[in-house]
Parts: structure tokens; sequence; C-alpha cells
């Protein structure tokens, strides 16, 4: 099976903050976030995995660290730190650009996305070629935090 870099399927995507995105606070819903997040791990999968429909499996981690408001400029960033079989681990890091370009983080996930075949059953993915040490690094707190799922999963949850 052929093998696929981090930065092949590597992907951005950008939204602004619209009124429908708000809650009651005047802050961006966190489940319109997750959304987004949700959107983009699947097109990181799909490209990383060369199919057509990928499901989430898991949400690893989310973490909320700032909000964000009407107008503000979201710009999420998300990779393949990890592979199995058929399953490929995620992160998504979200920002929040200020018009100087500065960007500062306000969310970090990691989502296990599964390939799916034409007849709705997993399929394998290509293996991951890590191309430098920070992808070697997340390559192996994935392996951990795959370990840690796995104990979960004992447990019933």
């Amino acid at each position: 099976m052929l093998q696929r870099t981090v930065s092949y399927s590597k992907s951005e995507q950008v939204h602004i903050v619209q009124p429908a995105d708000l809650n009651a606070g005047g802050r961006l819903f966190g489940g319109t976030l997750l959304k987004m997040i949700d959107e983009l791990a699947a097109v990181v999968a799909m490209r990383h995995a060369g199919t057509k429909t990928v499901t989430t499996a898991a949400i690893d981690n989310l973490v909320f660290k700032a909000g964000a408001f009407l107008g503000d400029m979201i710009v999420l960033i998300g990779y393949v730190t990890h592979t199995g079989r058929t399953s490929m681990e995620v992160r998504v890091d979200t920002y929040v650009e200020k018009d100087n370009g500065f960007r500062y983080p306000i969310n970090r996930a990691y989502m296990v996305m599964v390939a799916i075949d034409s007849n709705n059953c997993p399929t394998p993915v290509p293996p991951i070629i890590l191309e430098n040490e920070f992808q070697e690094e997340e390559f192996r707190m994935a392996q951990k935090r795959r370990e840690l799922r796995l104990e979960r999963n004992k447990g019933g949850f």
C-alpha cells in the first residue's frame, strides 16, 4: 500500500463568525465550532485515506482555551498525527486571526476518523510518513492517546 506524508493531507479552513453562530453570551457556540472541527477532520482524513467517506469514531480531546466573537476570523488547521489499519487520528488547531495577521489559539482537538468503503465498511488507510521531529513526537503522543482510549473502552466508555 502506498504511504502518505503528513503534509499530503494537511488542510486549512477559514470562517467568519456570524450572528447565527453566537450563543446568548455573544460567544461562538462550542457546538458550532465542533461542527467546523469535525468537517475539517473529515477533509483531512478523506484526503489521507483517498476515500469519499469517513466517519468520526471518537473525539479524543477537545480543549476550549478562549472564546470567539462576532466578526472574528476563525482559522482551523488539521493534519494526520497517527494511522492504524482503518483509522486515523487528526489534530485540529483553531485560531482567531486578528487584523494584523497574528493568530492566537482558541481550541485544540484530536479526532479519530475511520475510512469507509463503498459497502459502508471500514477500509485500510495508507500508513503515515513522518517528515520531521515534531511529527515523530506527535505520532508518539498519538500512540499514548490510543492506548488510553483502549483502556477506557475496557471500562465501558
